[in-house]
């Protein structure tokens, strides 16, 4: 079988809440790399807010990061131009620390637009969280009482930085805000002009460069591996992977996923709990 390349979403799709990874998704992906497949995580955090050992414990070829904003690709393959590969070892993965031999795109928000996005959030209310390779950048005060906040704060430790103390400096790749404002709708409209908005729901927004997206990354990617879209698998449960189900030859919610992603995929599996990775792995024959 041609070798497949296989995306995960991580909230809601490789982990729960709380974190926690079944241990059948982890054998999963195991089994997919074993088969000759190539496993990516595609997620809308930045670099800079992939941190857990138990996440890259998984053994991932790449990580399509920043909703599409940066794709690394960790391998010491020889790709041909039909998409196998040879000499392809399993014990090269990604890892937390970023090699930067492995990263074939990156793009950085323009000094001069994310000054602008800051000053132009904060007029309307909002409060921002600057996302970014290394870093992300928010300010303790506006997130005081903010659950999302606090955990933000919590897990990324020494590698947090506050906004105002590097004004100008910032390596953004997209950003986030807090919206729970009077003037939402006005700033969302401002914003929307040089940013794709992905609207959680009232209080929450994602706000991604016009021209990325999870399902830019795999056009990219496999543009640049050779690979057949129509060769591509995406697992997803949001309406931020809405257009990466869409986009790969086959998009699948997963069980616990929103109506809207349900709505958008090709199949919808079991839920995550109950093996709904392993189990549509295995019913489309790539396991």
């Amino acid at each position: 079988m041609t070798r497949k390349i296989v995306f995960f979403d991580i909230d809601g799709t490789i982990w729960n809440v709380h974190n926690e990874i079944p241990e059948s998704t982890a054998e999963a992906i195991k089994r997919l790399r074993e088969n000759g497949n190539l496993v990516f995580i595609n997620t809308g955090r930045t670099r800079g807010y992939l941190r857990r050992p138990d996440l890259f414990a998984l053994g991932f070829d790449g990580i399509i990061s920043g909703a599409g904003t940066m794709i690394e690709y960790c391998s010491d393959s020889i790709c041909s131009g039909n998409g196998d590969i040879a000499g392809r070892s399993l014990d090269t993965v990604v890892d937390r620390e970023i090699n930067d031999s492995n990263v074939i795109y990156y793009h950085r928000i323009e000094p001069e637009l994310a000054e602008y996005t800051v000053i132009t959030a904060r007029q309307y209310g909002f409060r921002p969280i600057l996302e970014g390779k290394h870093h992300l950048y928010l300010e303790d005060k506006e997130f005081a009482a903010d659950p999302f906040g606090h955990k933000v704060i919590t897990e990324m430790e020494e590698d947090r930085r506050n906004i105002d103390d590097c004004w100008g400096k910032w390596e953004m790749s997209k950003l986030s805000c807090a919206t729970d404002s009077p003037d939402r709708e006005k700033g969302l409209k401002i914003l929307e002009k040089d940013y794709h908005l992905q609207i959680h729901n009232e209080n929450v927004c994602e706000f991604v460069p016009n021209g990325y997206g999870k399902d830019v990354g795999i056009l990219k990617l496999c543009s640049l591996l050779g690979t057949e879209i129509s060769d591509t698998f995406a697992f997803g449960d949001s309406v931020n992977d809405i257009a990466m189900l869409k986009t790969a030859g086959m998009g699948i919610a997963m069980g616990n996923g929103s109506p809207e992603a349900k709505a958008a995929a090709d199949y919808v599996t079991d839920i995550m709990e109950n093996g709904g990775i392993m189990n549509a792995c295995k019913y489309f024959g790539l396991i």
